[in-house]
């Protein structure tokens, strides 16, 4: 039999995972085209990077063939690029090409986290990675940040959600770095 405390601290303890969920909901997704790849999103704000394929007069740019821009959601929603230190030291991508229309992708900051970008069966280009040991199309990156500074964040984690190509089924993993 509950009591009228009991309850209440359930109610309590409901509207709180509610309202955690209603936050993460809060970031909002990126309308995606045919030139995005994946996109990024952290704690600090919902402004979103967006990688997209970057195509100079309709074939990808071999030696840059990752284009990454801001989606300024937290002032009018406009796009607009990366700076050179967040380019260069932070969100930019580095590429490497391995084969013909493939190419493996590191984050500048984060050399370790490899990434494939490779043309597909449906003629299309995706960025591939390991979600609990298995490849997936790359969707979305999300990091946890608790405090820290710019140059060295306290990275909580990180979230990496993509899509099976055999299921077509979304999957993710969390990962601490």
């Amino acid at each position: 039999m509950h009591t009228k405390k009991t309850s209440l601290f359930i109610i309590s303890l409901i509207s709180l995972a509610l309202q955690g969920v209603a936050q993460v909901e809060k970031f909002p997704v990126p309308v995606p085209d045919s030139k995005q790849l994946f996109y990024l999103q952290r704690t600090s704000n919902t402004n979103t990077i967006v990688y997209e394929l970057n195509l100079q007069n309709g074939t990808i740019d071999k030696e840059n063939p990752v284009k990454e821009y801001w989606i300024r959601y937290q002032e009018k929603g406009q796009r607009e690029d990366l700076n050179y230190i967040q380019r260069k030291f932070a969100y930019g991508i580095k590429s490497k090409k391995i084969a013909e229309n493939q190419y493996e992708l590191s984050f500048v900051s984060y050399k370790k986290y490899k990434m494939i970008l490779k043309l597909a069966a449906d003629n299309k280009f995706y960025v591939y990675t390991n979600i609990n040991q298995k490849p997936v199309i790359l969707n979305r990156i999300f990091i946890k940040i608790n405090g820290g500074s710019f140059w060295s964040p306290n990275v909580e984690y990180v979230e990496i959600s993509g899509t099976d190509p055999s299921t077509h089924s979304m999957v993710k993993e969390r990962l601490k770095i």
